[in-house]
């Protein structure tokens, strides 16, 4: 009995001298976040590229930290950002003439602002890419490559964010 509640008073004097952490190692100090949509500002336009990573950015972030959402400046953090780049290139190549493998990749760049502690703001660009056989129509591909690559792209903002790994 007694040394369970040493326990319980030192986990308590843990925590609170060390604000909240999650599972996933993320360090929240604050109680709300506001996400902004993000813009698309790429020379080639995706319709639903914008709110496709606004939301898995919304996802990633709210399911892991516990945080709330707000549609206002009050919020304890604020993650703003636009998409930069979304182009296919080539890869790989047979023969040097005909291409075998091509890449989409996307770039967001991103602000963050922790308006409880400066020092873990920051502004960053994130790329990530997701490689396709060139025989394939992009169009026929796409969503899933969009999916991959968004998937990638929240981990890495999150844990930038959050994380500081």
């Amino acid at each position: 009995m007694q040394k369970s509640l040493y326990l319980l008073i030192f986990m308590c004097l843990f925590y609170a001298g060390c604000g909240v952490y999650s599972f996933t190692g993320a360090h929240i100090e604050g109680k709300s976040i506001y996400i902004h949509p993000l813009e698309n500002r790429a020379r080639n336009v995706e319709p639903s590229l914008s709110s496709t990573l606004t939301e898995k950015i919304r996802n990633r972030i709210l399911s892991q930290t516990g945080l709330a959402p707000l549609a206002n400046d009050n919020a304890d953090y604020d993650l703003s950002g636009s998409i930069t780049s979304y182009e296919v290139t080539v890869t790989a190549t047979q023969n040097t003439q005909q291409a075998t493998k091509n890449r989409l990749s996307i770039t967001v760049s991103v602000s963050f602002k922790n308006k409880l502690n400066d020092k873990t703001s920051f502004e960053q660009s994130f790329t990530r890419f997701s490689d396709f056989d060139a025989s394939k129509n992009l169009q026929s591909v796409q969503a899933g490559l969009i999916d991959d690559i968004g998937n990638q792209l929240a981990d890495d903002i999150f844990n930038k964010a959050f994380v500081n790994w």
